[in-house]
């Protein structure tokens, strides 16, 4: 067989940070072929078979390629993969049903199922211990936001989102001072100078016990939950909102608002 016939070898390996989301450490290993079958045994517990186009699938075509071209072999596994576990996780929000994907503690996918109006509602019950009879408000869809994106570390998108909805919540452009905005912005401005993800601060740091910190609060409307979207997307570069976060958060307890005046 000659040179040019000589079939093609990756000269480096897939690692996590080029196939999702993730940074420090984790960003830099090479996806091994007993993480994806973690992941894969993960995913169909929970949903009765792996996910088209999700984390194990993906995970699995890396964990081939860097097998053939001889960065892993079969066995091998990540340190922070066996150390911190690969995990399926579902959380149910106002309006919708949130599955995260975890390695090492880091979300490498998301998704957000729409849920019917009837259990909508009694999971808003349920997760945010309100009266069916009950609007939600804007402290308790942030609170609700711990549950589906807690770990985030929070970025500038996350701030402004905040601070939006606490701008709706009291009714005034004044930001509060030691208040869950001023907060964000702090979180943001320390994470951006931080590179160790266990450093940083993450959304459950700043939103657990919103209601409470909040000068005051509001049932959820539309127009809120369109005026946090915007907000989380202007100050995203990616000009997306997070899966499960603020403006998701918001959105889902809208739509459930609107749907129990009907």
């Amino acid at each position: 067989m000659s040179q040019e016939e000589q079939p093609h070898r990756p000269q480096e390996p897939v690692k996590y940070g080029d196939v999702f989301e993730v940074s420090g450490e984790l960003a830099d290993r090479p996806i091994a072929p007993e993480d994806a079958n973690m992941m894969q045994a993960a995913e169909t517990r929970v949903f009765g078979h792996t996910q088209k186009g999700g984390a194990a699938a993906v995970m699995q075509s890396a964990a081939t390629a860097n097998k053939r071209g001889g960065f892993v072999h079969p066995g091998d596994t990540t340190d922070l993969a066996v150390e911190r576990g690969v995990t399926v996780a579902q959380t149910d929000i106002p309006g919708a049903r949130v599955t995260t994907e975890f390695v090492g503690g880091q979300v490498v996918g998301q998704y957000v199922e729409p849920r019917p109006v009837a259990t909508a509602a009694a999971t808003a019950a349920e997760t945010l211990g309100l009266n069916l009879q009950s609007a939600i408000t804007i402290g308790e869809a942030l609170e609700a936001t711990v549950q589906t994106a807690g770990n985030k570390p929070v970025d500038q998108s996350d701030a402004a989102a905040i601070q939006a909805a606490e701008v709706r919540a009291s009714g005034t452009n004044v930001i509060a001072p030691g208040g869950i905005a001023a907060s964000a912005q702090s979180a943001a401005n320390h994470n951006a100078t931080v590179d160790r993800e266990e450093d940083k601060i993450k959304l459950i740091d700043v939103l657990a016990g919103a209601t409470g910190k909040l000068s005051a609060d509001k049932a959820v409307t539309r127009q809120d939950a369109e005026g946090v979207v915007s907000a989380e997307l202007r100050n995203n570069p990616n000009l997306s909102t997070h899966p499960g976060g603020v403006a998701a958060s918001i959105t889902a307890a809208a739509r459930l608002n609107q749907k129990a005046d009907m």
